[in-house]
């Protein structure tokens, strides 16, 4: 047998080809989100098909499986980029074998047919246009579900895919805690007087807020040499390596916070992708280590810097010039209460800091029902709407504006929903370990410098890659496991002070 570095190299080679396969489709996907006329979905669905089915095949063959299993034991280091890789790998590989190529196709080929039926439902408000869709991949997401296996509760299977080692349980048993709490102070909060925000609906230029996003996210750090920003009907970010990730942003020129807040949170993601050890560039190392770590990056940015009345002191003045006539007579403070206005809303994107962990909790218990069969495809507007009053005790008038908003479903991504809750609560615990270290860094943001913050982020969170678990990430930058607590006091002093509720 070679010597290990001679197999390990082997493996390496292996899996950049296949990275590149993933990277090649991701592409696609991403012109097919932003460029794509719409006439291209049925050659598009065959493309990314074809290449999801050679990458899976290429991954799972029987070369890639004897590698990993020869390795498996070979290095001794476990943070090493060996052992690392290896063991990452090894992970990815036993997913993937359970994964027949022609199931990864068809999940390709539907999804992506979905997501042009998904936009059009969503512009014409037909929820029967996406139905079909829907209920195509709904009882795809089954059959991969049962195909990986599971202890105990079938989305675990697909939960797994996006929060390693989370569970549907562990889930559950955190967003009750989150509900104890949070449901009676959202209505103390709703009861009290609220900030009048009616400036924010102005007409606000989409060009003039197009280039101001610009400078925001030039400032913070992300690299426009190694991404761009698009428009796309929903924001998103997107990875094809270390030197090329790239972001989307949807703009309203009635709603003024709608385009930069997109910024931001998707710049999050793309500076932690960004951030990542070169060293790992073009390996299953080079991503984020967890969806729920990931939105941690996103969410971070949006609400504990650009929610803060610290970034509004340097960034106010710049609007108002920007928007003199919107915002000329509106002062600084008034805007930064109107941006952290409480108040249940239709839009999760568009959802106050507060209310948004109950948009998530809605989201997952109902595709929790779907996956479990407990409620049909058909019966999911009415459960929606009826989710809505339960928890913000407001009803969608369409199904554009409930069940059709989002564009998760149509990706086929159950099990994702979870991990922005997750990520909420993993952003708050660094935010407050970051403030710690740096009890400065309120007056360094407040002066619009940020990179004493991305740096520590860089050092303790993107650095990583997947070398490290979201736990262990998290355990190493703060001294602590997952907790709701620092969220929660966060949410409750912040609220608290700026509706006078103590």
């Amino acid at each position: 047998m070679e010597p290990p570095q001679v197999r390990f190299a082997e493996l390496l080679q292996l899996l950049r080809e296949v990275h590149d396969l993933e990277a090649a489709a991701e592409l696609l996907e991403w012109d097919q989100e932003t460029y794509m006329p719409e006439q291209g979905a049925e050659a598009r669905g065959r493309q990314l098909a074809t290449l999801r089915k050679v990458a899976h095949e290429r991954f799972t063959g029987d070369r890639a499986g004897h590698l990993l299993d020869s390795l498996s034991a070979a290095f001794d280091d476990p943070r090493s980029f060996e052992a690392s890789l290896v063991r990452a790998s090894r992970r990815d590989f036993d997913r993937a074998v359970r994964l027949p190529a022609a199931l990864v196709a068809e999940m390709a080929r539907v999804s992506a047919r979905a997501r042009v039926a998904w936009r059009a439902a969503r512009e014409q408000d037909n929820f029967a246009r996406f139905a079909p869709h829907l209920r195509q991949i709904v009882q795809l997401s089954i059959r991969k579900a049962e195909a990986l296996g599971y202890a105990s509760c079938r989305y675990d299977a697909l939960l797994d895919e996006y929060e390693p080692e989370m569970t549907t349980e562990r889930v559950t048993v955190v967003f009750e805690a989150l509900r104890g709490e949070l449901v009676p102070f959202v209505r103390e909060l709703t009861a009290a007087d609220a900030p009048r925000d009616d400036f924010l609906r102005e007409v606000y230029p989409t060009s003039a807020q197009w280039d101001f996003g610009i400078d925001v996210l030039r400032d913070i750090g992300y690299d426009f040499r190694s991404g761009r920003q698009d428009v796309s009907a929903h924001p998103f970010s997107t990875s094809f390596s270390i030197k090329d990730v790239r972001i989307t942003t949807r703009l309203n020129e009635r709603y003024l916070p709608s385009a930069l807040f997109g910024s931001l949170h998707e710049a999050g993601h793309a500076l932690y992708e960004q951030g990542i050890d070169p060293a790992l560039e073009g390996t299953p190392l080079a991503s984020g280590t967890s969806l729920g770590m990931h939105e941690s990056q996103s969410r971070l940015w949006e609400n504990q810097v650009g929610r803060s009345r610290a970034f509004w002191r340097h960034y106010y003045s710049r609007l108002q010039a920007r928007f003199d006539s919107q915002l000329g007579h509106v002062s600084r403070e008034a805007f930064y209460r109107a941006i952290n206005r409480v108040s249940p809303s239709l839009i999760r994107v568009e959802a106050d800091e507060v209310t948004y962990n109950l948009h998530i909790m809605l989201r997952f218990e109902l595709e929790l029902a779907l996956i479990e069969e407990r409620i049909t495809v058909e019966e999911l507007p009415e459960a929606w709407n009826a989710a809505m009053v339960n928890y913000l005790g407001i009803r969608p008038e369409s199904n554009a504006q409930g069940v059709l908003q989002d564009i998760h479903w149509a990706l086929g991504a159950f099990g994702y929903f979870p991990t922005y809750a997750l990520g909420n609560l993993m952003a708050a615990q660094l935010y407050a370990r970051a403030k710690e270290v740096m009890p400065d860094l309120d007056e360094a943001v407040a002066r619009g410098c940020f990179s004493p913050l991305l740096q520590w982020l860089r050092a303790h969170v993107h650095t990583h890659g997947r070398k490290m678990t979201a736990e262990e990430i998290l355990e190493s930058a703060t001294g602590a496991g997952l907790s709701a607590r620092p969220w929660l006091q966060d949410a409750k002093d912040k609220f608290g002070a700026l509706y006078g509720i103590r």
